[in-house]
């Protein structure tokens, strides 16, 4: 199923009516603007109040110096205002494509809450970078000089190459180790290429690499290489392996095929995106194509898991989830995105089982209610019994979130401290573990979270290990 849009863009006094399928929504975003956005970008730029509390600033969890480069593109200064951006994020390009910014920056943002709309910040560190790239400004890494101590990385997603691009800059020698054929993570496989085209990430992982980044992939930990071996190939280890394991519904039927997991289904999908042949996709297991389709979740997964099922032609698309809308974990702006394209949510709906046999045909649905709120102020949903119905379905999603795996376990390191949630302990300013010279990053430590926050981690945690090599040879002292 692919809607038709008309949109309506209006710049410089021009309005141009343009129809779009839902399924081509960034190509044609992009179309629509190339031509005007030097313009758009300043003039939403020009839009900042430049108030004497920088709230976009405070609500950034890199404390990005937005209020400056949007007062630098608005002067056409945009070589200045990315040497900016890309000051305090590693990726800026990346931030201005997935950040959800209508909680963060934007949402914070002075003229958004005096109701006129907030300044389109994203948007605007997007094409600021982009622009970069176009002109040659981002090159490779090159360190004054080069240290002897090396780092290990375990985990080429956002928090372990932000942490990569740190270390580098101070010479340290870098070593990547991940268990995918790509480096990036989540960012590779994990969201869609209608939100973050993946040339866009490979460019970053070239970057790195051409700036002296050796990356070890197709290693699992554990299998391939042991924790104890990476230990003692390196002077500091980081572990920036993310959260894998999903949480699964237990309940009668859902063994029967067609019910998957959010995460196969949106690396079947970022594979094509990249040409490689994906049986699951050809044998219509891991493909959406006429099919009905019923997503279980209200996070930023699912609304990936829906949008991606309209795009590979599914018949119908619903988004169950057992809140209502205003209590979704979601950023509102994909709630809104996917039903511009075509989904239904159906909410105060949670699942009760399966029904169908050996292959799903439907999913048997018990209606909710929000009962009183909890010590966080948050309210419980509660049956309503005798409500239950069945909802028609050929596929099945589980986008129910992530749970880390049990990394102690898997990799026999049982002086490695989890908390009682299975998260890696460590502090919170040095990222250090309880294991002297090993790190960790990310949702591995915070749970799932935000790609900003695991890049703030990584660079964070760099500083740290940086810091402590000055130390222990006598730089710090010296300076």
């Amino acid at each position: 199923m692919a809607t038709q849009k008309m949109l309506k863009f209006v710049s410089l006094g021009k309005e141009m009516p343009v129809k779009r399928e839902a399924s081509d929504r960034n190509q044609d975003f992009d179309e629509i603007y190339r031509e005007f956005a030097a313009e758009k970008a300043a003039e939403q730029a020009s839009r900042c109040s430049q108030c004497g509390v920088p709230y976009c600033q405070a609500h950034c969890p890199l404390h990005n110096n937005i209020p400056d480069w949007l007062r630098l593109t608005a002067e056409g200064r945009l070589k200045e205002a990315w040497e900016i951006s890309q000051a305090t994020n590693s990726f800026p390009e990346i931030c201005g494509r997935i950040c959800p910014q209508d909680r963060l920056c934007e949402g914070n943002c002075v003229i958004e809450q005096s109701g006129h709309g907030t300044v389109t910040i994203g948007s605007v560190e997007k094409y600021i970078t982009d622009t970069a790239w176009e002109e040659g400004w981002v090159q490779p890494v090159t360190p004054h000089s080069e240290r002897p101590e090396s780092v290990g990385i375990i985990g080429a997603g956002p928090g372990g190459l932000a942490a990569a691009e740190r270390l580098r800059r101070a010479g340290v020698q870098v070593t990547v180790y991940d268990r995918y054929d790509r480096a990036g993570g989540l960012l590779t496989y994990g969201i869609p290429g209608f939100k973050l085209e993946k040339p866009v990430v490979m460019r970053r992982v070239e970057q790195l690499e051409a700036s002296g980044v050796t990356f070890v992939l197709n290693c699992t930990v554990g299998v391939d290489l042991s924790f104890d071996e990476i230990r003692a190939r390196h002077n500091a280890v980081l572990i920036a392996t993310g959260v894998y394991k999903i949480r699964e519904i237990e309940a009668p039927g859902s063994g029967a095929s067609g019910i998957v997991r959010a995460l196969d289904y949106l690396t079947v999908s970022n594979r094509l995106s990249f040409g490689d042949s994906v049986p699951e996709y050809e044998d219509g297991s891991l493909n959406a194509a006429g099919k009905r389709v019923v997503v279980i979740g209200g996070g930023d997964t699912a609304m990936d898991c829906v949008r991606t099922a309209i795009r590979q032609g599914a018949t119908s698309v619903k988004c169950l989830y057992r809140r209502d809308r205003a209590n979704m974990p979601g950023s509102q702006r994909e709630v809104q995105n996917a039903e511009e394209e075509g989904v239904e949510f159906v909410w105060l709906a949670a699942p009760k089982g399966f029904s169908g046999g050996l292959s799903v045909e439907g999913v048997m649905v018990q209606k909710m209610r929000l009962g009183a709120p909890d010590a966080s102020g948050r309210q419980s949903p509660e049956v309503i019994e005798g409500a239950d119905y069945v909802e028609p379905a050929d596929l099945v999603v589980q986008a129910l979130g992530f749970e880390p795996e049990a990394l102690p376990k898997l990799w026999g390191v049982d002086a490695l401290t989890v908390t009682r949630w299975g998260t890696i302990k460590a502090d919170f300013r040095t990222h250090a573990t309880t294991i002297p010279g090993v790190y960790a990053v990310g949702d591995i430590v915070r749970g799932a979270s935000l790609v900003v926050w695991a890049i703030r981690d990584g660079r964070e945690a760099a500083d740290a290990i940086i810091g402590s090599f000055l130390h222990s040879s006598g730089a710090v002292a010296a300076e």
